[in-house]
């Protein structure tokens, strides 16, 4: 007698999501070292050398990229901050709606900080970082790639929701 297995509907975009999710955590481990790096050398340069005049600055951008690749991790591993008294309080079927509905707000807020992003990273492609020399448009690339991310995980996670594997 053979026993009928459900077999889960393929999920299209969680591969992807996961191997840019790995992508980040690297990038994001990277970046934190090296923020770590710059500011010890500060420190040592400063005490017994001429300060570095470009690592106040690289350390700058390092952090806001540390914060940004944070925040695409933190969205597909679901460790963002979140409400869930309300989902918690209804009935599954309502709560699985309502996470969806939620999903999509994160969607659409995080389309509005790519675009503009992208805009902002366009403007500012001419003008250059005081200390090290670079574009600005190089800087602000963070907001539409980190948005764009965010954006893939959440899509993820709605997918999963409707294919019923979250």
């Amino acid at each position: 007698m053979e026993e009928t297995q459900k077999v889960a509907p393929a999920l299209l975009l969680k591969p992807l999501s996961d191997r840019v999710n790995g992508f980040c955590e690297a990038a994001l481990f990277v970046t934190i070292v090296a923020m770590t790096v710059v500011t010890i050398l500060q420190i040592v340069f400063r005490i017994w050398f001429r300060a570095l005049t470009w690592s106040e600055e690289l350390t700058c951008f390092l952090l806001v990229a540390a914060s940004f690749l944070g925040t695409a991790v933190a969205f597909k591993r679901g460790a963002h901050i979140a409400v869930t008294f309300l989902a918690d309080a209804v009935p599954k079927p309502l709560a699985k709606l309502l996470l969806i509905a939620v999903a999509c707000v994160g969607v659409a807020f995080f389309a509005v900080v790519s675009w503009y992003g992208a805009v902002l990273s366009y403007q500012e492609r001419a003008q250059t970082a005081t200390a090290i020399a670079i574009s600005m448009g190089w800087i602000y690339l963070i907001f539409p790639v980190s948005g764009i991310i965010v954006i893939l995980h959440l899509l993820s996670r709605i997918e999963e929701l409707l294919k019923g594997q979250a």
